[in-house]
């Protein structure tokens, strides 16, 4: 069972409702848990997953607005604009390979498609994240050494 395999399993039992679902065939075994809690993945991964891209979508325009939805309707366009880097697993980001290395990528860097911009730590192995689009880093989303679910977004990319 591959990864995309993997996130579609866990797209289905979310969708489902269903409370656990466990599938083991000859040297792999997945168990997946739900209880309106945050879903828990054991799997042994054999390739390094890359990070899906998709563009966020903008919020819809009421015909009579105040200010206030003003400032919101326009942040949300300005977000459409932008590729959002996700998390395609369940695990604990990390800005760099250790803690007394430099970060993969900074707010205003530029980056090419296929160049890592962090890693995410799932069952003691260290998956590179690479970034599908070029261009620069907008926002960054979450905090070093925080944990992290399936399809988080990670990364606000500008597209170059």
């Amino acid at each position: 069972m591959d990864i995309k395999q993997v996130q579609e399993l866990i797209r289905f039992v979310a969708k489902s409702g269903v409370n656990e679902v466990s599938i083991e065939e000859k040297d792999f075994k997945i168990t997946i848990k739900t209880n309106q809690q945050p879903t828990y993945v054991t799997a042994v991964a054999q390739q390094a997953p890359v990070a899906v891209a998709q563009p966020v979508p903008a919020a819809p325009v009421a015909p009579v607005i105040s200010a206030a939805d003003a400032k919101a309707i326009a942040a949300a366009e300005d977000m459409a604009n932008y590729v959002t880097v996700k998390s395609p697993m369940i695990g604990t980001f990390y800005r760099s390979a250790g803690p007394d290395k430099t970060y993969f990528v900074n707010v205003g860097d530029e980056v090419k498609a296929g160049q890592v911009v962090c890693i995410i730590e799932a069952m003691k192995l260290f998956n590179e994240i690479e970034s599908e689009v070029t261009g620069r880093i907008v926002k960054i989303l979450v905090d070093n050494s925080s944990p992290v679910e399936y399809d988080q977004p990670l990364f606000l990319v500008e597209p170059a």
